[in-house]
């Protein structure tokens, strides 16, 4: 059986290029906390306000999102999406022009308001753009440009953002008059606003060009007969749907953390071996990258053994290999507690398709609210760190450092994601 049918390759392709398009909006953004606070001289607290106005996006906009797909149509809920990301790309023009902060966070919470409606919009399009037996293989095929895009974003924002920002820090800053501040404001805001416009003008195109070759779905598939009320009743009375929403927050929640509080861990354990504190976040942050790679890498291996592997069953192996390499973050010591932290990224590169896909297996139109669910679930990501945070904030337990307690968190985010896997895999066999 065919993983994509001819009818459908086109469409694959240009809506597999959103996966790409939104990971690179997610990975961009990450380093921005950092380069507000010492653009406006302010408290990293007040820079975070970035991340909050990114997830508020996502969470506010899914259920929108998804009853107007249900309404109109797969292909109008991509162009809302494309549209809605430029717009807040662009602003970041008028943003650069006021030279204050909260117009960049309006700006961020329209971005993500289309980056919710590509997500909630693409992935559910994928599944059901052929036979829903190579359904879950069809998405985690379209998820593995994800990393992709998120390799682009992070070599953007080190080399096009990073790089270029005047290097004076946030205490530096303080010291200068309000002239000179704003010079070097100005100067700064310019640098970090022009990827954002760049890639706005490149949504332009890519919205021009699926609104004339992408096709819109037969009327089965625009079938809006559903109602919202009789439609949350059946996703709430599936298992493998309600389940599915609680295993992708703590996915998303592991993942975050993972890839969050590497730098974390990994100063600790560089600084330990004798480095400065800046030498030790800087040979941090290279881990980070290679931990995204081996996700990406993993991404297409994975994609290929579940020919060979229903998706239940590959998803619980992966699970309790996460979970034995976690443990190893926080029983070893020194680089090799490290390795384990960088090869959990091949662990998670299966999981937010395959959890996707299962969860929405068989729920027919329902799909279309039902991924709102799943997108909503995202925010896992901004619950979770926080409570780690306040773990490694602490004084660790015995001999144990904090920063290594504090993955309890991710092992118990592995711990219930094999117990999802159990379960569909127990549920197939009946």
């Amino acid at each position: 059986m065919k993983l994509i049918e001819k009818k459908y390759l086109l469409s694959f392709i240009l809506v597999t290029c959103c996966f790409a398009l939104w990971g690179f909006a997610n990975d961009i953004t990450n380093p921005m906390v950092k380069a507000f606070s010492k653009i406006f001289r302010m408290s990293v607290t007040d820079g975070a306000l970035v991340q909050l106005a990114f997830y508020g996006g996502y969470f506010c906009m899914a259920l929108p999102a998804a009853l107007f797909v249900q309404k109109h149509s797969f292909k109008a809920g991509l162009l809302m999406g494309l549209g809605l990301y430029a717009l807040g790309a662009l602003m970041f023009i008028p943003a650069k022009a006021m030279g204050s902060y909260y117009p960049f966070l309006i700006a961020y919470f329209i971005l993500t308001c289309g980056l919710s409606f590509l997500e909630t919009t693409a992935n559910p399009y994928i599944l059901s753009m052929g036979s829903k037996d190579t359904a879950t293989r069809r998405l985690n095929l379209a998820q593995a440009f994800n990393p992709i895009g998120s390799l682009a974003g992070m070599f953007v924002a080190m080399q096009f953002i990073q790089a270029k920002l005047n290097p004076l820090s946030t205490e530096d800053r303080a010291l200068l008059n309000n002239e000179q501040f704003d010079a070097i404001k100005n100067s700064d805001l310019t640098v970090l606003s022009r990827p954002y416009v760049i890639i706005g003008a490149v949504l332009v195109v890519f919205f021009v060009v699926i609104l004339f070759l992408v096709k819109t779905q037969n009327k089965e598939e625009e079938s809006n007969n559903h109602k919202f009320g009789p439609t949350v009743k059946r996703l709430w009375q599936n298992k493998p749907y309600r389940y599915g929403v609680v295993a992708q927050f703590f996915y998303v929640g592991v993942q975050i953390m993972c890839w969050t509080f590497i730098i974390q861990y990994g100063t600790r354990v560089f600084m330990n071996e004798g480095m400065p504190e800046q030498a030790a976040e800087i040979l941090s942050q290279r881990y980070n990258i290679v931990a995204m790679a081996i996700f990406c890498v993993s991404r297409f291996i994975c994609t290929f053994l579940l020919k060979y592997i229903h998706p239940s069953k590959l998803l619980t192996y992966l699970g309790l290999a996460g979970a034995a390499l976690v443990l190893g973050v926080i029983f070893l010591d020194g680089r090799s507690g490290m390795y384990c932290l960088v090869a959990v990224s091949a662990c998670m590169s299966l999981m937010f398709p395959t959890i996707y896909g299962i969860a929405l297996t068989d729920t027919g139109e329902d799909a279309k609210i039902g991924a709102a669910g799943l997108i909503m679930a995202i925010l896992g990501g901004s619950v979770l760190p926080p409570l780690q945070a306040r773990i490694i904030d602490g004084n660790g337990l015995g001999s144990l450092a904090s920063v290594n307690l504090s993955f309890v968190l991710p092992l118990f985010c592995f711990i219930v994601i094999v117990l999802y896997g159990l379960f569909i895999t127990k549920t197939d066999k009946k």
